[in-house]
């Protein structure tokens, strides 16, 4: 059973790469050291000498000078050669009588170079039977146990790609990123906790501005139907001209208020959004006996909400007979107070006049 040189995990017979690091398990293993050179043979007997050549007659040898072998049993006879080149091969050397029973000397040899070892293709078994998922790339069958396929290595554990990130995440400073150490962790928190701050601020600061942009809204897209007080009184009336004729619904008939500063208040069943009232000045709708009696030309409007909390402002009419709009949007409204504070053919003998007051509320 093949170990990984790398992880040390074991693995089938048959194996390339590990199952559980991927690494390669077919490289030859090393060759052992090798084996001692065996020993020359030993030489055989030598070669007769070749005859001498007429070109080269042998020389005299005196009597007094015996003949005696070469120096050395590595010398050779030269032999002749042509024009051309050698004649024919040099003979064997000659071996004088004493060395001829002796073995020769071994002769020294370079050491070859070193060859890496090549990878070992082996043939896998037969009766090899995986019964794991085959592998995405090359489709050979491997065990459920392994994490990389036993023929090329490829992943066998394939996850799916993460899903993509909502599209405020891609916004800074809320946009992934892989730091060292949680570098700009506190500068994001800052960061968010500012903008949170800022948000409950404004909040704080225009949530009346946008509630009363949303009555508005409302306002403009419902309509307004009329509202009829339940009970009117004056702080002041002249004789025959009471306050209630100034909701009666005619325009002939009307409030007549003594001086400036006399007030009317109309009171209300429950409370409701006033959106605008109508306002008819003077004693007719005829010109001509419009001018008979002092008209308002500026109203104090004071509402009251049924929390007791007041809204005032000054309403401007003109001094012209007719109906007159007057926009209000205030909500939660449950009491109504109208006071003079202008008018318009003032004089000895004459009385303020106003004739009706019509009030809209939100449908």
């Amino acid at each position: 059973m093949p170990v990984c040189p790398d992880c040390g995990a074991a693995n089938e017979e048959g194996d390339d790469f590990c199952g559980n690091c991927g690494a390669y398990l077919g490289w030859a293993q090393p060759a052992g050291p090798a084996a001692p050179a065996a020993p020359p043979a030993p030489a055989g007997p030598p070669a007769p000498p070749a005859p001498p050549g007429p070109s080269s007659p042998p020389a005299p040898v005196s009597a007094a000078e015996p003949a005696r072998p070469p120096a050395s049993a590595t010398e050779a006879a030269p032999s002749p050669v042509s024009a051309t080149g050698p004649a024919h091969p040099p003979a064997a050397p000659l071996r004088p009588e004493a060395d001829r029973g002796r073995q020769a000397d071994p002769v020294a040899v370079q050491p070859a170079k070193p060859v890496p070892p090549r990878p070992v293709v082996r043939p896998s078994a037969v009766d090899d039977v995986q019964d794991g998922p085959a592998c995405p790339r090359c489709g050979t069958p491997n065990r459920p146990d392994r994490r990389f396929c036993r023929r090329c290595a490829a992943p066998l554990t394939v996850t799916a790609p993460p899903k993509p990130l909502p599209w405020w995440r891609t916004r800074w400073p809320f946009r992934r990123r892989v730091r060292i150490g949680g570098s700009g962790d506190a500068l994001r928190r800052f960061i968010a906790l500012c903008v949170l701050a800022a948000l409950v601020v404004a909040g704080i600061l225009l949530y009346p501005a946008g509630r009363n942009a949303y009555q508005d809204v409302l306002d403009k897209l419902r309509s307004a139907s009329a509202i009829t007080p339940t009970a009117v009184s004056a702080s002041a009336a002249v004789d025959g001209h009471p306050a209630a004729a100034a909701v009666d619904g005619l325009t002939n008939t009307y409030w007549g208020a003594p001086q400036l500063g006399d007030a009317i208040t109309f009171t209300f069943r429950a409370p409701f959004r006033l959106v605008d009232l109508i306002i008819h000045t003077g004693d007719s709708t005829d010109p001509q006996q419009y001018q008979q009696e002092a008209r308002p030309t500026v109203l104090e409007l004071m509402t009251t909400a049924s929390n007791g909390k007041t809204h005032e402002q000054l309403v401007t009419l003109n001094d012209a007979p007719g109906p007159q709009t007057v926009q209000t949007a205030i909500s939660d409204v449950v009491q109504v107070r109208l006071v003079i504070r202008a008018a318009a053919g003032t004089g000895p003998g004459r009385h303020i006049a106003l004739a009706e007051v019509e009030f809209f509320k939100r449908g």
